[in-house]
């Protein structure tokens, strides 16, 4: 039997997931490294940490494949977090830990570069929206703040090449996470003049774009062997998680749009062509050079769930522990209690800043509209509107760039919630279809190593591997409550964001890191 392997490289963890040869699982691993933030708005992970997990994760899938006679592992492939940075000095050695998405220290410097309304310019060849978020801002911050290491550095690279980086000795990005970098021209398929001149780079200094399909087979033999497969086994590059979210959940075809809420969240849909917002406020990223996803991403997504469970759930929390229950499960059944709309309580779930729709690493979160009748019970309800509310408000802005939406895939941890599923229909008045797989990252990932190694011709073979579990028909009762609420959910954040520079700058002064 060719078994693969599909690798997901998270924020906070790597999960590699053995499929057999009619793309089945057979057996998963996941192993967790710490989110560093020593200071604020710092957000880094350590390069060994993360590749020893992804050795320790390969090894384990490997054993559980248990493999006999002519049986092989005849590819790993990759689905990556997108936007890290690692700078290195002239021999390799790292002088960073891996900045990710979620640092937020270069603010300054993006909203300079926005200022400037150069950022638009680049936006316009690159489709990252201007935040900080992106390598881009990042080298700015880096050579502004910490010019020892920005004068240092010889090579810039992300957490996935880093990992082929030390397997195979390579020096190579795929041309999707290279999108999500903010330099590199995604209608020339090469580096960005302009964005590489803003931030004081070279060419020299990035690795070179190859396509998701191209593969390694020359890695360490100390490494097979840990691993326990051939030395020449191929690892494929893959794609970005984004990307790959809509491959795995089977919403390439136009006007069907991937919905994934998990710590943070995303809304995408698959274009055959690079598609730029004159406004700025979709993201353009490729899955190969002939399908381009386009759509936005969120800060707040389950983490903001998993805030109101510790801070105002506590004592539902320990009875679910004590029931041997899930604590979200619980909470959701006291969110059902309440009407849609939540009675008119609102809230702007902003509490990390916020990438799309308005793209303020400075954005706040806020409860508006309370009064005497509201109970815990309402906030909670509330919450898990506002995830979606802002959810909906992405979908608005990215109707204007790829026309209507027809169908919703979801997928993520909030898929597992039937509440948030009908919550999602009924605001967004469109059916939810929640896939049967969960590992969908890994499924696209390894269909990308198919089609490399000439498996199969085409990504669409992935539509009969993915079923569905169930499908959400928007609840016609529910939609007078969401559609007055929407608009001024979507007015409050327009007049809420005049302020988010002052309260940010408050909270900076006045709270102790």
């Amino acid at each position: 039997m060719d078994y693969m392997i599909g690798v997901d490289l998270g924020t906070t963890s790597t999960k590699a997931v053995l499929f057999d040869d009619r793309n089945q699982v057979v057996a998963s691993a996941n192993k967790g490294y710490k989110l560093y933030r020593d200071a604020p708005d710092m957000a880094e992970e350590d390069l060994d940490e993360i590749f020893e997990a992804l050795i320790d994760a390969l090894s384990e899938v490997v054993r559980a494949a248990k493999l006999q006679g002519d049986d092989k592992i005849a590819a790993v492939s990759f689905s990556s977090a997108m936007h890290s940075l690692i700078a290195f000095d002239q021999d390799w050695q790292p002088l960073t830990r891996v900045i990710t998405w979620a640092d937020t220290r270069a603010v300054k410097y993006t909203e300079e570069l926005k200022a400037t309304g150069l950022g638009q310019e680049i936006y316009s060849q690159t489709g990252t929206p201007i935040h900080p978020m992106a390598p881009l801002s990042k080298l700015l911050w880096l050579r502004a703040e910490h010019a020892d290491i920005f004068n240092q550095a010889a090579h810039y690279m992300g957490i996935k090449e880093y990992l082929f980086h030390r397997l195979f000795g390579t020096n190579k990005m795929d041309i999707s996470l290279a999108s999500g970098t903010g330099l590199f021209n995604i209608f020339k398929l090469d580096w960005d003049e302009q964005a590489l001149a803003v931030t004081g780079i070279t060419k020299a200094q990035l690795p070179t774009p190859v396509e998701p399909y191209e593969y390694e087979t020359t890695m360490a033999p100390e490494y097979a062997a840990v691993i326990g497969i051939p030395a020449d086994t191929p690892f494929v590059y893959g794609a970005g998680d984004g990307p790959l979210s809509n491959l795995g959940v089977n919403a390439v075809k136009p006007g069907v749009a991937a919905i994934t809420i998990g710590t943070s969240g995303a809304i995408r849909v698959v274009s055959d062509q690079p598609v730029i917002d004159p406004k700025g406020r979709t993201f353009t990223y490729a899955l190969d050079k002939d399908h381009w996803v386009v759509g936005g991403p969120v800060n707040n997504g389950g983490d903001v769930f998993r805030w109101a469970r510790d801070n105002m759930f506590d004592a539902e929390k320990s009875t679910a522990a004590l029931l041997g229950v899930d604590a979200y499960d619980l909470m959701t059944q006291i969110a059902a209690r309440v009407p849609a709309g939540s009675d008119g309580l609102i809230f702007h779930p902003y509490l990390g800043g916020e990438r799309a729709p308005i793209w303020d690493a400075n954005a706040r979160g806020s409860f508006f509209g309370l009064n005497h009748g509201h109970t815990r019970a309402h906030m909670l309800r509330s919450v898990l509107e506002g995830i979606t509310f802002n959810v909906y408000m992405v979908s608005l802005a990215l109707e204007e760039v790829v026309g209507d939406l027809k169908a919703i895939q979801a997928t993520g941890g909030f898929a597992r919630s039937p509440l948030w599923r009908q919550m999602f229909a009924d605001i967004f008045e469109q059916p939810v279809t929640v896939p049967e797989a969960f590992e969908s990252g890994s499924l696209a990932a390894v269909i990308v190593a198919q089609k490399a190694l000439g498996y199969i011709d085409d990504l669409y073979d992935i539509e009969q591997y993915v079923g569905s579990s169930n499908t959400y028909q928007p609840m016609p009762e529910n939609f007078e409550a969401y559609r007055e609420l929407a608009p001024i959910f979507i007015r409050l954040s327009r007049q809420l964001q005049t302020e988010y520079d002052s309260i940010a700058t408050y909270q900076r002064k006045h709270t102790k890191s």
